[in-house]
């Protein structure tokens, strides 16, 4: 007595018939299937583009952090090789800050035609 009895399909049946017609029912079932069709290939290109990602993600090792206190080991300098001293922040000069749009006074009207 569910939806596991032969009945109740076919009473669901009888009423998509009435509803749509049966000129229509060919066309709905193909539009259905087209659907599907779309539905698992995207379904399934999410799943490519998820393993790829995945597999990107694992392909670059995290930097390891050195902890506070542990030594670090100078970095290899081949041999005739120019070294410049790092930069800190407290070498790096001060941004330079825009300077105020200028504003002109008006002049008074007796020096106004002439000029210096």
């Amino acid at each position: 007595m569910g939806w596991e009895s032969p009945s109740h399909w076919v009473i669901i049946a009888l009423v998509v018939l009435v509803l749509f017609g049966y000129k229509k029912l060919p066309e709905m079932s193909r539009s259905v299937g087209r659907s599907l069709r779309i539905f698992k290939t995207e379904i399934k290109g999410m799943g490519q583009d998820d393993a790829a990602r995945d597999a990107a993600e694992t392909a670059v090792p995290p930097t390891a952090q050195p902890t506070v206190g542990t030594p670090v080991a100078p970095p290899v300098v081949p041999p005739g090789a120019v070294v410049e001293p790092p930069v800190t922040p407290s070498a790096v000069a001060p941004v330079a800050q825009p300077l105020p749009p200028v504003v002109e006074e008006p002049r008074p009207a007796s020096q106004q035609g002439t000029q210096a």
